[in-house]
Formats: structure tokens, C-alpha cells, sequence
């Protein structure tokens, strides 16, 4: 067989959504397996972020400033998605690595009924503050007045993207990557399809402006989760979830409550230090945000690709702990790492080139598309040693150990990125570029330390 067929042979496995225990046989098999439908599942993620974007950038800077602003806020609630869903990987995977389906189930269904307490919370908090936040966020009057639709609808229907992440960690968990790549590929495709009729108002569909993209997006993952429902209810699964089980087990529930508090800090120290930056790039005008908003939205959309191979590191971490493998754990987790260095080298320098072709596509605004091209140039910078340190950090939490890549990000997010962008931006007085700056330096940093202590391999010991 040559090697094309034998490459399309795997990557049909690949995306054939079969779970499989990943603690024997080749270790560079097992990432790509893992990898192939966890990247096409982020590229589609991504895909959609520019499709958002260079629709709404139709409707002028204050409705793209919007998103911008937005997304900060969205992403504290992604915060706590992703803490309850590391723990949830880390979860399902010991268990199916130590061959106890049942186990996997009643986690699942623990972290689905948690899942559910906090979304009614969010839900009712965010309906009535929506123009507020966009207030505190620094938006204009006339921002305000254009996006507090789209913020109410988005943050008030962030229950369906907090479900798209929990439940598709329990497939990751379950080493079925397949399945979570099918759901983001539906939900987006449904959204894309409908951005532009409910935004412009095409055919039978009303004119919404920006809120037509909150619309289009909570319809899109809405049937995301429904799809993931079915796969888990219908017994084809590892994880088979049954009316048994839908009952509060106190102890997992503080197991997951325990792992899950850190993960959640962990990832809000991440993101809430994005509330300050964009406060500072706010200071600089609606034109500065939306320059970085449409800039970060294709950084995003090469990250999440990355942040799919390193979501790998995390299942092959957990399952081969749980088989009493933690050799071939660490071997794997440098191995994605590797990979994951090649392939964002490669990307940093396509962006360098291109960027003064790619902003344009999004808009015609001369200042803009200045600022996007910059935040695009110098935030890429630092993809090489990223991609360590988000496999780095993916694999700590596969392991259970959700403390230390806490710690990082507290040190690296804010006691450098914060500090370093204000200081460039403000007492250096570089403006946007200084913020841009920030952020390429303390993300190069998060990754070395990472790596330092990683190489100390306590988190082989963490017992969930």
C-alpha cells in the first residue's frame, strides 16, 4: 500500500467518529487520529469567526466594535465552559482508561446537571444588563444603541455554546474527536447559512443588523446540542448516557467541583485579562477595536486549529494515566507539541506577508484596516513558542492538575500581559501597538515557563 493510501486510509479512522482507548501501539498514530477531527472541528469554529465578522463589518465600526466587545464578556462564561469541561475530560478519560464505561457515565451526567444550574443563572443575570455592560466596556453611545441586541440575544442564549463545549469533552474524553467535530461543523454551517439573511434581511427573513448574527449563532448551536443529545442517548456510544442516571451523585459532583474550580479560574485569568486590554485598546477609539477585533478574529482562526492538537495532548494524558502509562503520556505530550510548533511557524509566517491582503477583505476603512494589519503582524509573532505552551497547559489539565496552569496564566496574564500593555500603550505612548506588543511577550513567556515546570513531572501523581 503507498503511502498516500495508507494516509487517507487513516484519516477516513480519523473522521469516522469510532472511540478508541489510546494507551497502546504508535504514539504519532494516536495524535493524528486524535488531532485530524478535533483541528477540522476548530477550523470550522474558526471559519465561522470570519464569516461573522465580514458580515457584520458591512454594517460599519460601531456594529463590529460590538462583536468585539462582546466576545470579551462571552468569553468569562467561556471561562467557566471550559474549567467544567477540563474537568470533564480529565474525568471520562481515566475512566475509560481504566475500562470503566459505567464510571464514564455518571461523571458525564454529573457535569451535564452543574452545566445546567449555571446556565439559568447566566441566563437571567445577562437579559437585563446587556446595554450596561456594553457601557462599562467603554462602547460609544451610539455603539450601545446598535449592539444591545446582539449582546442580550448572544449572552442570554450562551447556554447552547456552554453545552457545545461540555458535552463534546465528554466525546474527547471518550477518545471519539469525530463526533465533536460533526457537531461544531452542523452548528456553524447552520449559522453561516443564516448570518446573512438575518442580518441584511434576504427573502422571507427580517432585517436584524447585528443582532441577526446573536440570532443566527444561538439557532446554529442550539441544534448543535441537540445532535450531541442523541449521540449520547442512543447506545452507540462509550459513554451511554440512560434515565438511571440523570440523579445527583454528591461526590463526584465536589470531585468535578474541585478539579473544575481551579480549571475555571484558571481559564478566567486568561480571559478576564482580555476585558482590560480591549478597555485599553477602547481608549484609542472605536476604530482601534475594530481594527482588533477583525486582526484577533483571524488570529482566532489559526489558534483554534492549534488548540485542537493540543486538546489531543489532553485525551492521550488522561487515558494512559489511567492505564499506568505515564511514560507514554509525557512522550505524547511533546510529540503534539512538536507538531503543533510546525504548524503555527508556518502559519505566523504566511500572516507577516499577507496581512495588508487579508484585512481589506473585511474592510474598507483606511484606519481599520491599519490596525488590524498591525495586530495581526505582531500578535503572530509569538506563535512559536505558543504552541508549546498551550499543548503544555492542555496536557497539566488532562492530568487532573488544573493548579498549575492556574499559576501560569495568573503570572504570565497578569502580572505581565496587563502591566506590559498599559505600559507600552500608555506611558510609552505607542497606542494599539503597545497592547499588541503585550501580548506577543507574555504569551512567548507563558510558554517557557511552562515548559520549565512541566519537565518537573509532578503532575504524573495527581489522583482524580
Amino acid at each position: 500500500m503507498s503511502r498516500i493510501s495508507r494516509f487517507i486510509k487513516l484519516f477516513r479512522q480519523a473522521i469516522s467518529g469510532a472511540e478508541t482507548e489510546y494507551t497502546t501501539g504508535s504514539i504519532d498514530r494516536a495524535i493524528f487520529l486524535l488531532s485530524v477531527p478535533m483541528v477540522l472541528e476548530m477550523l470550522m469554529e474558526g471559519l465561522f469567526a470570519l464569516v461573522d465578522i465580514f458580515f457584520v463589518a458591512k454594517l460599519g465600526k460601531e456594529a463590529t466594535a460590538t462583536i468585539g466587545l462582546t466576545e470579551v464578556v462571552m468569553s468569562q462564561i467561556v471561562a467557566i465552559a471550559l474549567g467544567l469541561s477540563m474537568a470533564t475530560t480529565a474525568m471520562v478519560a481515566r475512566r475509560i482508561g481504566e475500562k470503566d464505561n459505567e464510571g464514564a457515565a455518571v461523571a458525564a451526567m454529573q457535569s451535564i446537571l452543574i452545566g445546567i444550574l449555571i446556565c439559568l443563572i447566566i441566563a437571567v443575570v445577562f437579559y437585563f444588563k446587556a446595554g450596561d455592560i456594553l457601557e462599562f466596556m467603554g462602547g460609544s453611545p451610539d455603539l450601545i444603541r446598535i449592539g444591545t441586541g446582539y449582546t442580550r440575544i448572544l449572552l442570554t442564549g450562551s447556554s447552547t455554546m456552554f453545552f457545545l463545549y461540555l458535552l463534546n469533552a465528554i466525546f474527547r474524553g471518550a477518545g471519539n474527536a469525530a463526533i465533536a467535530m460533526r457537531t461544531l461543523w452542523i452548528a456553524n454551517g447552520i449559522n453561516i447559512i443564516l448570518d446573512p439573511f438575518l442580518i441584511f434581511g434576504i427573502g422571507p427573513f427580517p432585517e436584524m443588523g447585528v443582532a441577526g448574527a446573536a440570532v443566527a449563532t444561538t439557532i446554529g448551536r442550539g441544534v448543535g446540542v441537540g445532535y450531541q443529545v442523541y449521540h449520547l442517548v442512543n447506545g452507540k456510544s462509550l459513554v451511554h448516557l440512560k434515565l438511571r442516571h440523570l440523579q445527583f451523585v454528591w461526590d463526584i459532583i465536589w470531585k468535578l467541583l474541585k478539579v473544575s474550580s481551579t480549571g475555571v479560574l484558571q481559564f478566567f485569568i486568561a480571559t478576564a485579562s482580555w476585558l482590560f486590554i480591549i478597555r485599553i485598546i477602547a481608549l484609542f477609539g472605536d476604530a482601534a477595536v475594530a481594527g482588533y477585533s477583525i486582526g484577533i478574529r483571524i488570529v482566532i482562526f489559526t489558534i483554534l486549529p492549534a488548540w485542537g492538537m493540543a486538546s489531543a495532548a489532553s485525551t492521550l494524558v488522561g487515558q494512559n494515566l489511567g492505564a499506568g502509562q505515564p511514560d507514554r503520556a509525557e512522550k505524547s505530550v511533546w510529540r503534539t507539541a512538536y507538531f503543533n510548533m510546525i504548524f503555527l511557524t508556518t502559519i505566523s509566517v504566511l500572516f507577516v506577508i499577507t496581512a495588508p491582503w487579508l484585512i481589506p477583505f473585511f474592510t474598507k476603512e483606511p484606519e481599520v484596516i491599519h490596525q488590524g494589519v498591525l495586530c495581526l503582524r505582531i500578535i503572530c509573532l509569538g506563535y512559536i513558542f505558543y504552541a508549546y505552551g498551550m499543548v503544555i497547559g492542555q496536557a497539566f489539565n488532562g492530568a487532573g492538575d488544573t493548579v498549575t496552569p492556574t499559576l501560569i496564566n495568573f503570572v504570565a496574564f497578569w502580572m505581565l500581559q496587563i502591566p506590559l500593555s498599559y505600559t507600552f500603550a500608555k506611558l510609552f505612548a505607542w497606542g494599539p501597538v503597545g497592547v499588541y506588543w503585550g501580548i506577543a511577550i507574555s504569551e512567548s513567556l507563558l510558554a517557557l515557563i511552562a515548559i520549565a515546570v512541566f519537565r518537573r513531572g509532578k503532575w504524573k501523581t495527581v489522583k482524580i
